[in-house]
């Protein structure tokens, strides 16, 4: 929000950032968590579960996944971690620097992990390539950058649909068929086939054998 010079953030973020501007920081971070569409639309992007035991705690083994932004602000580069008490400085930084700098802040962090620890994900926040591709003229580019985009409305409707109902109803049709073909008899041998599958397919897994189907 502090690049409404260069970035269009839209009506609602803008009047957000004026009613904040007036407050103390640590206002405007109670301000921040208590915004209904910035959760609305924080929470859209959650792990879509349709079974929530409202009773059962965040255990303290349980690793805290959240967003770790670095950025150049007036000269210095800056750690912004939701889980520290303040930004972190790694040092002056200028824009243009700011691509080789970042990298050694980014590989000392993964040191820290080990060798096989690929929990990690790099994001780059950029300009929109179809503010690109219209300014240069660019068809080819526009059209895939709009491609990439219906893409990705059509993975997100799948991800927060809720896919339990229909799940039910192939599990029963799957049923209704092993019926058809044996009674009981037939459904538990299909059962325990699968069982047995899916245990072989856990012990390749733990083994290294990532390829094989654990259908």
């Amino acid at each position: 929000m502090n690049k409404t010079g260069d970035v269009d953030i839209g009506t609602p973020m803008k009047d957000f950032r004026e009613f904040t501007m007036v407050l103390p920081p640590e206002f405007r971070g109670e301000a921040l968590s208590n915004s209904d569409l910035i959760r609305e639309v924080h929470n859209s992007f959650a792990r879509s579960s349709p079974f929530v035991d409202e009773t059962q705690k965040t255990g303290e083994a349980e690793d805290a996944f959240h967003f770790i932004a670095y950025t150049p602000i007036n000269g210095t580069l800056y750690e912004l971690d939701g889980l520290q008490a303040a930004p972190i400085s790694h040092g002056p930084c200028t824009t243009e620097s700011f691509p080789a700098q970042v990298v050694e802040v980014l590989q000392k962090r993964v040191a820290r992990y080990e060798a096989t620890e690929i929990r990690f994900n790099l994001l780059a926040m950029c300009r929109d390539l179809r503010i690109r591709a219209r300014e240069f003229g660019d068809e080819e580019l526009l059209a895939r950058e709009e491609r990439k985009r219906r893409d990705w409305q059509f993975e997100n409707a799948l991800r927060r649909h809720n896919f339990v109902g229909f799940a039910g109803e192939v599990l029963k049709g799957v049923v209704r068929q092993k019926l058809k073909q044996g009674g009981e008899v037939a459904v538990d041998r299909w059962i325990d086939e699968s069982l047995e599958r899916r245990k072989a397919a856990e012990k390749a897994a733990r083994r290294g054998n990532q390829d094989v189907d654990m259908d």
